[in-house]
């Protein structure tokens, strides 16, 4: 195991942890097979259970012998950076880490197609730029019976190190692909492609003629595909008119909406289930 000490935070050695934002991140090496960050001992077995490569590792001394010990058992010849804890706290957010990072190559990805194929209920994710609500939908997709999960062209990154940690690694549990090459591909060529597979869209919005999530009909359908927008502007009205059906969760109180992230609960609980 080789175990490298680290004593000065401007060492070249933590510039994929410090130094790089995710962007450089994603294009050090190949663009298909960039890299990016997993944090905490629990994400980064999961990434590795995932088939993800790990490049190199960062830690604190005590972690060695300590939580780590699983994860240095499955990757022995990966450079292991030790270091104390006032160098590592210059990290930004590495008190967040559970004290463990691994920088890991990313996979070539499927296709929506291939996601598509042998699934029955998808998560479609339109838009969504934050990273903490595009970490929680992919939580409770992985959670509430979505066998997918597919993002179009504009949204952020799902390896980004904030959707990592937030959808506490089930980025590598769930299938997951993008739809679509560019932006111009979504809603008229995504679309085409959910429907050449077989699945009945449903667009979760607003509106009052909305069917609730959990009607019968919903249930009756032999595929879903399940489509929640960008926090605060929803879906497009492109998306709403080109779906099957529209559905709104009934709110009380005066409440208008939910957070999209705990909108996809509500709806990804109602709408896996199957007659």
């Amino acid at each position: 195991m080789g175990i490298i000490e680290i004593t000065d935070f401007s060492d070249p050695a933590l510039d994929v942890y410090a130094r790089l934002n995710e962007r450089e991140l994603i294009h050090l090496y190949d663009p298909q097979e960039g890299l990016f960050i997993a944090e905490s001992p629990n994400v980064i077995l999961r990434a590795l259970a995932g088939g993800y490569r790990p490049v190199s590792l960062l830690m604190e001394h005590r972690h060695v012998e300590g939580q780590a010990r699983p994860i240095l058992e499955m990757c022995p010849d990966v450079p292991v950076y030790v270091a104390p804890l006032d160098v590592l706290t210059q990290l930004t957010g590495f008190p967040l880490t559970r004290g463990i990072l691994c920088a890991m190559r990313r996979r070539p990805l499927p296709s929506a197609e291939e996601i598509l194929s042998g699934a029955r209920r998808v998560a479609v994710l339109e838009n969504i730029m934050n990273p903490t609500n595009l970490g929680a939908i992919v939580r409770s997709a992985a959670a509430l019976h979505m066998d997918g999960v597919l993002f179009t062209p504009s949204c952020c990154d799902p390896l980004y190190r904030r959707s990592v940690r937030v959808s506490m690694g089930t980025i590598f549990q769930v299938p997951w692909a993008v739809i679509g090459e560019t932006a111009a591909d979504w809603p008229e060529r995504g679309m085409a492609i959910l429907r050449e597979h077989g699945f009945k869209t449903v667009a979760m919005a607003l509106r009052e003629s909305s069917l609730p999530p959990d009607d019968p009909v919903l249930r009756r359908e032999e595929k879903l595909a399940v489509i929640l927008g960008t926090e605060g502007d929803g879906l497009s009205d492109s998306t709403i008119a080109q779906s099957d059906y529209t559905v709104m969760i009934p709110m009380s109180h005066g409440v208008d909406s939910l957070n999209v992230a705990a909108a996809s609960a509500v709806a990804f609980w109602e709408l896996g289930k199957r007659e």
